[in-house]
């Protein structure tokens, strides 16, 4: 999938991809926020929407590339490892950044339809094969799920909130560029990392449960990062919550109907799978306000930290596991 590059220029689009990432994801974060406050939409919704699906477009091209030429493992592994990845990593470091204030409808209303969603894609795929049949069904509890979660209502935007101020068409352009940059942009830092990789001698396989995984979550991740520092918790949860649900359903309903597989991974099943159940469990514990039920919760920079240490677990169990399996 990508070209092999000078080492010269490899560098140039790490550096690249990384400045325009820093900007572009301001500028996405700031046009968002401010279109969800000029329509009167709630932030969480447009996180989940307009930032969710629209930073999942990596792990869409890259699945359906993957499932046009037969790899529905690289598909599946690409969809659910970065699920695992926007909830421990992504979710975490935004912790790190700035705690996260989580209001309960959340914890109450959208973690049990994303849990629901989770455990419907573990069902579909427990017989360890992915058919068109199953791809359908994904494809159309994606677009049940979507009309009730544009519906949800968590009872306006974040207190305190550096929203900057702008007209409804100038935050509906930066939003658009934004997104359109970080793209690309991410794209961009994932090819020169890939090809860095290939001249040190790392192997293929590592470089695609590593570099490309993460690579893909890039915008879920500078958009996320931008979003805490400006006090912006509904627009992170709502990136994570919706750019979840597209992967499980649309990403992998999509690469299922491109491309059927008798069998796929174990692993995926074995490993993903509950490792994606309990980090979407753990969201609810962390947020959910156990001393004041009635009030918003709080997931600390300690619960943050807790969610990166994890996910370093799972990368080094899932990188141990694949390399003893394949050598």
């Amino acid at each position: 999938m990508y070209s092999d590059l000078p080492v010269w220029a490899s560098i140039g689009f790490i550096v690249a991809g990384l400045v325009l990432l820093a900007w572009s994801s301001d500028r996405f974060v700031a046009g968002a926020a401010a279109l969800a406050r000029n329509l009167g939409v709630s932030p969480f919704v447009v996180g989940m929407v307009v930032v969710g699906f629209g930073t999942s477009a990596p792990e869409l091209l890259v699945s359906a590339f993957s499932g046009a030429s037969g790899h529905t493992n690289l598909s599946l592994g690409n969809a659910y490892g970065s699920c695992v990845f926007n909830i421990a990593a992504i979710l975490g470091v935004a912790a790190l950044v700035r705690p996260l204030a989580v209001k309960r409808q959340v914890v109450l209303a959208a973690i049990p339809i994303l849990l629901s969603v989770t455990a419907a894609s573990w069902f579909i795929l427990g017989d360890g094969t992915l058919s068109r049949l199953d791809a359908v069904v994904l494809l159309v509890l994606f677009a049940i799920v979507m009309p009730l979660y544009c519906k949800f209502d968590d009872g306006g935007g974040d207190d305190g909130a550096a929203t900057v101020a702008m007209t409804t068409g100038r935050a509906a352009f930066w939003s658009v560029a934004g997104l359109a940059t970080m793209v690309g942009a991410s794209h961009i830092l994932v090819w020169g990392a890939v090809d860095i990789a290939r001249a040190l001698g790392v192997n293929e396989l590592l470089i695609g449960l590593t570099i490309v995984a993460i690579g893909t979550s890039i915008p879920e991740l500078a958009s996320a990062i931008a979003a805490s520092r400006r006090n912006e918790s509904e627009l992170v949860l709502g990136n994570i919550i919706g750019s979840n649900i597209f992967n499980m359903l649309a990403v992998v309903g999509i690469a299922g109907a491109i491309s059927p597989a008798a069998s796929y991974s174990p692993y995926i099943l074995m490993r993903d799978m509950p490792a994606l159940v309990v980090a979407t469990l753990s969201i609810g514990a962390f947020g959910f306000n156990f001393r004041r039920p009635r009030e918003r919760g709080e997931v600390t920079r300690i619960e943050g930290a807790a969610w990166v240490a994890a996910f370093i677990a799972y990368m080094a169990l899932t990188i141990y596991q694949e390399v003893a399996t394949h050598g």
